[in-house]
């Protein structure tokens, strides 16, 4: 028996079936399906949608880029009508996988049922891009080519891309109108659905970086897009985000807020952070910086009261104004160090539990115990010795 022949008779018996229950709703075009394989021939795969009916599929719709086959006999598959024949009692079942067409039929059936079709960007065109869908010139707007606005269609020459036919005219020469944006947004509201169940704050995801700016980068996380402030980036200090981050990227990152919109398009605001996930760096400081050793950094910033230097990602010690010279006075690091500089420094002191690291640009001196002008807060005044006159009155009060 041959492939059609089986199929004949196997359409045959649902036909028997049908009669036995007149009541059995027959599916429309565009309508979700799932249903039982039943068996797979050399070209279709008969499937048994239960109550409602029985479908033809297409085998190359269940197969691998290599072309072998993903399911077997008795596994169930989800997909959507694509064609009834009336006359014959033939319904045709495929995937939302975009599909080659052939001719203007086909390409009609296709919009009216909102499937996708296959097609490849020919040229760049005003206002958008010239497709060729199965022979037919067709035109896909710049706003409806991808989610976000494309300042370069030209990179999308040559590709072949899904789209959704969404204007159809007839006739000797059809007018096309397609949109690419049409079904990235499905599937990202497919994706989304996904994604909000895992999402919470605390929540470690994986994204890939869909945009950078001066601010920060924004991170796909499925269908829910969130945002990588600069300052969240790495435990060091980076001028611009590209530093680090590429487009396309994969990350890991920590969801720090969810801040719920008006917006339907974007129901939340997600603040996520990648420093968030590094090793606490001043776990071993005094491994790495011990007391009196010499250590190097760069200067970041200065205040009136000293000058900020990064010894490493994520740590800063702090050279008070009074240990920035010992020849002369200083009365602002900007006199002798500015941001960007690289110094060489004594480690003074370190507080852990506080994160702060004292430092001297004396390299000559040898710190005992705890020093005074690097265990105050940032910002303080070192404790004064007091005037010549102090010190001759509190020796003479010694003496009496």
């Amino acid at each position: 028996m041959t492939d059609n022949e089986s199929f004949a008779a196997l359409f045959g018996e649902s036909e028997r079936k049908n009669k036995a229950s007149p009541s059995k709703k027959v599916p429309e075009v565009g309508d979700k399906a799932s249903g039982r394989i039943v068996s797979i021939g050399q070209e279709h795969a008969f499937v048994d949608l239960g109550g409602k009916a029985e479908a033809l599929m297409e085998v190359s719709a269940l197969t691998d880029e290599e072309g072998l086959l993903k399911v077997a006999p008795g596994d169930t598959i989800e997909g959507v009508i694509t064609a009834v024949d009336t006359s014959s009692g033939v319904i045709t079942m495929g995937t939302r996988q975009p599909r080659t067409v052939h001719g203007s039929k086909q390409l009609e059936q296709a919009f009216h049922s909102r499937l996708p079709v296959e097609g490849q960007v020919s040229g760049v065109i005003k206002g958008g891009v010239e497709v060729q869908v199965a022979g037919i010139r067709a035109f896909c707007p710049i706003s409806q080519l991808d989610i976000r606005y494309i300042e370069e269609p030209e990179i999308f020459v040559g590709q072949r891309l899904a789209f959704r036919i969404t204007k159809f005219e007839g006739g000797r020469h059809p007018n096309l109108v397609l949109s690419r944006r049409a079904l990235l947004e499905e599937e990202q509201q497919t994706l989304a659905e996904v994604t909000r169940a895992s999402l919470e704050e605390g929540a470690v995801l994986n994204g890939t970086v869909t945009s950078i700016k001066d601010f920060g980068a924004f991170i796909d996380l499925g269908g829910i897009e969130g945002m990588v402030h600069i300052s969240e980036l790495t435990l060091g200090r980076v001028k611009h985000p590209s530093e680090i981050l590429t487009l396309g990227q994969a990350v890991e990152v920590s969801v720090l807020r969810i801040e719920k919109t008006d917006n339907p398009r974007r129901p939340e605001k997600v603040a996520l952070s990648i420093r968030a996930l590094a090793d606490d760096p001043w776990q071993d400081v005094e491994m790495q910086f011990p007391v009196g050793s010499l250590v190097s950094g760069t200067v970041t910033r200065t205040q009136p009261f000293g000058a900020f230097v990064e010894l490493g990602p994520g740590i800063e010690g702090l050279v008070h104004v009074s240990e920035l010279s010992v020849e002369r006075r200083i009365n602002h690091p900007q006199e002798v160090v500015k941001s960007g500089d690289p110094v060489e420094a004594r480690v003074l002191s370190i507080d852990k539990e506080k994160k702060r690291i004292g430092l001297s640009l004396d390299t000559s001196r040898t710190p005992s115990g705890a020093d005074a002008s690097t265990t105050q807060d940032y910002g303080a005044a070192p404790k004064s010795f007091g005037t010549l006159g102090d010190l001759l009155q509190a020796s003479l009060k010694k003496k009496d």
